[in-house]
């Protein structure tokens, strides 16, 4: 089943001085931080439960920094809603991460486009800083081994590359994932015995 990808022509948004942000290569940090005054923010969905990357090691996820008054953010989303329904069952996670705006903001966004994926609120900015995010929409592509294998941060051609991008960790993903099943279960013992 492929997905079509309409070519946007907003370009990013930027809400900052173009800075180097995380590299494809690195790991990418936990949804959560600890500030000045030694409180621990937890990215949350919606409704209040906790995204962890942790949680959603072994799949792909896909997250994508936005805000409902960002045109470029507005032209991409329902190419992310088809592409997360797309490949939601063979391992894709696209968390939406609704930076410096409020959940009740959030949820009317999507409402608006049928968003079936997660919605995570950044009301103070925090993750978005974690990220060094500096234009929306921005989007991260962590593989199953929580490791960043794409970073994009502009509307133009995002939806193509980093579905691609995608793509490709799926099926790396698909070929690991009996050799991992294999190592993880019981080998029968010199005896026939399992154990």
């Amino acid at each position: 089943q492929t997905c079509a990808l309409p070519i946007s022509r907003a370009t990013a948004f930027l809400i900052g001085s173009p800075t180097t942000g995380l590299q494809p290569g690195s790991l990418a940090p936990e949804l959560a931080v600890t500030r000045q005054d030694g409180s621990v923010f937890q990215l949350a969905d919606l409704d209040g439960r906790p995204v962890r990357l942790a949680d959603l090691r072994g799949k792909v996820v896909w997250l994508n920094f936005w805000a409902s008054w960002c045109p470029p953010c507005q032209s991409e989303t329902p190419v992310l809603r088809d592409v997360a329904a797309t490949y939601r069952d063979r391992g894709l996670v696209v968390i939406g991460i609704d930076v410096q705006e409020t959940a009740e903001d959030g949820r009317r966004y999507a409402q608006k486009y049928g968003l079936t994926y997660p919605i995570a609120e950044d009301v103070s900015g925090d993750i978005f800083h974690l990220y060094r995010v500096f234009a929306l929409p921005t989007q991260f592509l962590i593989g199953p081994d929580g490791v960043i294998r794409a970073v994009a941060t502009w509307a133009r051609t995002i939806a193509a590359a980093m579905t691609s991008w995608a793509r490709t960790e799926l099926r790396a993903a698909a070929r690991r994932a009996p050799e991992a099943r294999r190592q993880a279960s019981p080998q029968p013992a010199a005896d026939g015995r399992n154990g």
